[in-house]
């Protein structure tokens, strides 16, 4: 394969998940014009359309999705490669992470500077989401999950814990009162986010109390539950990291603090299994590193 091959194929890849000639060009330094030629030129190479322009927007023809998922782990790969060689250890090419929007927004997008001194070759795409998509075919390196994992391929690995508390407004508490027991829960108004559990257990001295409180308020984002109790809509439970800023504020109020609920596992998802690239490990030692103080932190205030 020539190295003008390669870089078409690069080029395709960043026109496919932007979507756009435009914003592939202005990333690589090229003229729209250039970029459709160069992909004009694949496709007629190829004798199939990968693309489907109309004057709003492209779209990947079933060819042009299927071609897109068997190329990335060649050009990763190859990134690999080069990667391996360089005496320099500096990581070089394209990092595709997938995580939940509040991990990302309370804990990983303000650290990740220092990852990013370190490779300042590497480009880190982060995609938030919360849900267990294709990630296989969508080309994502590794997955970060906040809770149990399904039973899903690849490979896990657990790099962190986060702890768990019970919060509610003090407008919420004031209106209703403040639970002095698990069981208390059970009348007031719940807000239920993506990691809330069916059954909130809770130990105390060595003794375990269990409920399970029925939701009024559901959202399928953490950032939505917290929202949802800062706005007096109910008492909530979620980690510790997530609403530490409302908490620092006032806006949230912990509850049941002499209570313990068992914390939450942190693991880092590979959808290729041991064929993960080196970036996807690198990153990944990176986020546990970041994640111990925060998990000794939340043990020590719980």
């Amino acid at each position: 394969m020539a190295l003008k091959d390669i870089l078409t194929l690069r080029l395709y890849t960043r026109v496919a998940h932007l979507g756009s000639f435009s914003a592939a060009a202005r990333e690589c330094g090229m003229s729209q014009s250039q970029v459709s030629r160069v992909v004009a030129d694949l496709e007629a190479g190829l004798g199939a359309r990968l693309l489907s322009r109309t004057t709003r927007a492209l779209a990947l023809t079933e060819a042009g999705a299927e071609f897109l998922a068997r190329i990335e782990p060649i050009l990763a790969a190859i990134d690999d490669a080069e990667n391996s060689v360089r005496e320099t250890g500096e990581l070089r090419g394209l990092l595709l992470v997938s995580m939940p929007s509040t991990m990302a927004a309370r804990v990983v997008l303000p650290r990740l500077w220092k990852f990013s001194e370190q490779h300042p070759q590497l480009r880190v795409e982060i995609i938030l989401e919360d849900r267990f998509n294709d990630m296989v075919r969508e080309a994502i390196d590794v997955g970060m999950r906040v809770g149990n994992m399904p039973d899903i391929t690849g490979t896990a690995r657990l790099v962190g814990h986060m702890s768990r508390v019970i919060v509610a407004s003090p407008a919420y508490l004031s209106r209703h009162g403040t639970p002095q027991s698990p069981d208390d829960i059970l009348t007031h108004r719940v807000v239920a986010g993506p990691a809330s559990p069916v059954s909130w257990q809770f130990e105390r001295d060595g003794f375990t109390s269990s409920i399970a409180p029925r939701a009024t308020i559901t959202t399928n984002d953490t950032a939505g539950a917290i929202a949802a109790a800062v706005g007096g809509l109910g008492v909530t439970s979620t980690t510790s990291w997530a609403c530490r800023d409302e908490l620092a504020r006032g806006e949230l109020v912990q509850l049941l603090g002499e209570w313990h609920m068992a914390k939450l596992p942190v693991h880092a998802y590979f959808p290729l299994g041991r064929a993960t690239r080196m970036p996807a490990r690198a990153f990944v030692e990176f986020i546990a590193s970041e994640l111990s103080p925060l998990d000794e932190g939340s043990t020590k205030g719980s």
